[in-house]
């Protein structure tokens, strides 16, 4: 694909069905999931075209996402590293549980893949003519009957016109519609290289700091590790011995680590939209939600998010995707996986940050529970494969 197409002249207006608004991961696939419709698709992005491909980002794919993009025919099997065991535990304190994939009749219970290499797939499936680059929206507004959106792209103001306007790239923002629920850590991600191999084992480790997950990622581990902001930038400082040092020592002696990759850092916090449409506009993926890491449900949430919306507009459009009937039972149907993923995440974390000696207790008996009451187990297993709502 050449790099993204070009409006027409400046004193053209653009008319589409529906405007996407962000040409990442999320973005893309709700376009895909409306490529056989009637509908007119337009995705603009502010970045210019491939910006994805230098980036190193590591994504967890539940298995319910994989059989999503294997039904838009975009699964990148030969970059995907499966996950077929969990191992769930605590620091300093007893309880564990082991999740399998042989106990669902799966060939995995979820994936590691490259953010970058996901994108590559979904990029060469979208029509050169339906994705803008470098485009910025300057202003918008809605209407009963459609939406117009005011864009800069190269160097000249343009308008678009929809009937309806999806919001699919960023993290809401400063709005008073958005809920933001600060956990005071932050999330220090990079490589490393276990020993011995990881065998496609993956750890989730809850420790008094917050969670330390493992995911397997090629012949590496991918690392979230979860530390207060004050120990996040002395991490950073560190060398890579005395960092996989600190990290030995915060996992514990099951494994051990002889090389890490580049580390970064963000802060992590709740952030939700309370009202997931509007009038003309729609708002999914982190835009409507953005979780904690912990158990890997934000992203999978998103690609849920796109494929909910582009049925929803589908059934319920009549030929015009921006109708109230369609924007409420999209609100409708995603209200029980939304609040169900956000509740889980969030309960976990709430409930496993801490290191006070009656939860730490109540906190073994829940993994020791987990490990002896298979249904319990396969509730969690569940949540983790297909969110709150299971996947056909």
């Amino acid at each position: 694909m050449t790099d993204g197409s070009s409006l027409p002249t400046p004193h053209s207006e653009v008319i589409t069905d529906v405007l996407i608004v962000g040409g990442g991961p999320v973005g893309m696939t709700l376009a895909l999931a409306l490529a056989d419709s009637a509908l007119r698709v337009l995705l603009i992005d502010s970045r210019p075209y491939g910006a994805w491909a230098d980036d190193p980002r590591a994504l967890a794919l539940a298995h319910g996402s994989r059989q999503l993009l294997e039904r838009l025919n975009v699964w990148n099997a030969p970059a995907a590293t499966a996950i077929r065991e969990i191992h769930v535990s605590q620091r300093s304190g007893f309880g564990r549980t082991l999740i399998d994939a042989e106990d669902y009749g799966m060939p995995a219970l979820g994936y590691v893949m490259r953010y970058r290499d996901l994108a590559a797939v979904l990029a060469a499936r979208i029509k050169p003519e339906q994705l803008i680059t470098r485009c910025s929206i300057d202003k918008m507004e809605t209407g009963n009957d459609n939406a117009t959106v005011t864009v800069t792209h190269e160097g000249a103001a343009r308008r678009i016109t929809a009937k309806l306007v999806v919001h699919a790239e960023g993290t809401p923002g400063s709005d008073p519609d958005v809920k933001v629920h600060d956990y005071g850590q932050h999330a220090i991600v990079a490589e490393v290289r276990p020993t011995p191999a990881h065998k496609q084992r993956a750890w989730e480790r809850f420790t008094p700091d917050g969670p330390l997950a493992l995911l397997p990622l090629g012949a590496d581990y991918s690392l979230v590790f979860t530390v207060p902001p004050d120990k996040s930038a002395a991490l950073l400082k560190l060398s890579d011995e005395d960092f996989l040092a600190a990290l030995r020592e915060q996992f514990g002696k099951r494994l051990n680590f002889t090389a890490s990759g580049p580390r970064a850092s963000f802060p992590l916090a709740l952030r939700v939209r309370q009202q997931i449409t509007g009038q003309r506009q729609v708002w999914i993926g982190n835009c409507a939600q953005t979780l904690h890491p912990v158990s890997g449900q934000g992203f999978n949430l998103g690609l849920r998010d796109a494929w909910e919306l582009a049925t929803a507009l589908l059934d319920h459009g009549a030929g015009d995707p921006g109708v109230p009937t369609a924007l409420a039972a999209y609100a409708r149907g995603r209200r029980i996986d939304l609040r169900g993923s956000m509740a889980f995440t969030d309960s976990i974390v709430r409930l496993f940050s801490n290191d006070i000696p009656p939860l730490r207790f109540a906190r073994g008996l829940g993994l020791l529970a987990l490990d002896l009451y298979p249904p319990l187990r396969h509730f969690v297993a569940r949540r983790m494969i297909w969110g709150a709502r299971a996947w056909p």
